[in-house]
């Protein structure tokens, strides 16, 4: 795909808009210049927000049939521009084109569902304690709601906020990451050759995320905020929100640490791990950052590690494809050292040719070697209350069999304090 194909303007209102200021997006995988940019900023982000305000009536007055539609046509669209789509993100992001083709399909998976949901906002009958009185529930849109997307799913991320405010009424004006705009701006397109009303839904591409977000922060015409990023700006986003009694929906860091205990189907555990740990680079809010390893099997699960693939982010079969994350990598490489696992304290260092592999127990910035089950939970406890208060939801993705270790393992983390949320597939009990 030519660059030349996708916008580079901001969308304000129903029009492209050509801008004197821009910045560069630059490919995280060659550190060449992609493209010039659009450079938004406040002058821009006020008039934005009143196109939002303008276009919000009609567009919650739209039946909920009507909404769906343009969705359905929009998800229609996406799904036409599957390859392009994931061939920006290689540019832009340094996503491998595979990795690009299951995204674009799950960022349109998001417009069908809500496309279908548009239809399901049912009210409610509540009984009245009065003989006379019917007590009716409706559901209304809460108004124009700002979002802000990351930059490691450029796609799925935007269609994952922007499509259920459009369902239910909303208009939405976005601040994608200014790495990578590219993709943002290319849905924007498909959203308007959809059918989309303008001024329904906006993209503000911008180097200067703070003077952009500040005009929708303060007014209180803006009802919800929507964010994912780090947990520092979540914080504050939270402060300057709360001051206008906005509506929040925050996706911010956490802790996800694996335990691998010795009974476990190593070649398995290896698989998924690596996949937990370095899909998309490992860029991702549920990437593995701590890994336990029972000791029986520490040397055994090093050595299976060692068959990961980095490579540049364009061919078909890569895992990632980072040039930054490639380089931190590598920076933290060392010769193999100590072939077993060593205990009380003892530092052990076993490398492959590309990731270091640090077992030692207790370690801030390494992953342990384990010797009991409950040895092993104590760890994944402290690593998770470590990285967030205990009181931050955390998730543990797991492919466990038999589920009462799991169950159990749980258990104990919930009694050191940690608030665990999990999904996965189960074996039998």
């Amino acid at each position: 795909m030519e660059v030349k194909e996708a916008p580079t303007e901001a969308l304000i209102g129903g029009a492209w808009r050509r801008l004197a200021r821009r910045f560069p997006v630059v490919s995280p995988a060659t550190g060449e210049r992609v493209a010039e940019v659009a450079d938004c900023g406040e002058e821009e982000a006020r008039e934005a927000l009143e196109e939002a305000v303008l276009a919000f009536p009609a567009w919650s007055r739209a039946t909920a049939y009507e909404r769906a539609q343009v969705l359905r046509r929009w998800y229609e669209r996406i799904l036409e521009h599957k390859e392009p789509l994931a061939r920006l993100m290689a540019l832009e992001m340094g996503k491998p084109l595979k990795e690009g083709r299951a995204e674009v399909a799950y960022a349109a998976g998001f417009v069908e569902w809500y496309a279908e949901e548009a239809k399901r906002v049912y009210g409610e009958t509540v009984p009245s304690q009065f003989p006379h009185k019917r007590i009716l529930v409706r559901y209304e849109p809460v108004g124009p709601v700002y979002g802000i997307t990351p930059w490691n799913f450029p796609a799925a991320m935007v269609t994952r906020k922007v499509a259920p405010a459009l369902a239910a009424g909303c208009t939405f004006v976005l601040k994608p990451a200014e790495e990578s705009p590219l993709t943002a701006l290319y849905l924007a397109k498909l959203f308007l050759e959809a059918g989309g009303p303008p001024g329904v839904f906006q993209v503000l591409p911008t180097s200067r995320p703070a003077e952009v977000s500040r005009p929708f922060l303060e007014d209180e015409r803006v009802r919800k905020l929507t964010f994912t990023g780090s947990t520092e700006v979540g914080v504050r986003l939270y402060e300057e929100a709360a001051k206008t009694l906005k509506r929040v929906s925050l996706e911010l860091g956490g802790g996800a640490p694996v335990l691998v205990f010795a009974d476990a189907d190593l070649d398995r555990a290896v698989e998924e791990t690596l996949r937990a740990k370095f899909r998309n680079a490992g860029e991702s809010c549920v990437a593995a950052n701590r890994i336990f390893v029972q000791a029986e099997v520490a040397e055994a699960f090093a050595e299976a590690s060692w068959r990961l693939f980095l490579d540049h982010g364009t061919p078909e079969g890569a895992l990632q494809g980072i040039r930054e994350t490639v380089e931190k990598t590598r920076e933290r490489v060392h010769p193999p050292q100590n072939p077993l696992p060593l205990r009380d304290g003892e530092a052990l260092e076993v490398a492959g040719k590309r990731l270091r592999v640090l077992w030692t127990p207790g370690h801030a910035d390494g992953h342990a070697a384990f010797y009991l089950e409950e040895e092993g939970v104590l760890l994944a406890g402290d690593a998770l209350l470590e990285k967030v208060s205990p009181n931050v939801g955390l998730w543990a993705y797991t492919r466990e069999n038999p589920l009462k270790d799991f169950l159990r393992s749980l258990d104990r983390l919930a009694d050191l304090g940690a608030r665990v949320a999990y999904a996965g597939h189960f074996g039998p009990i």
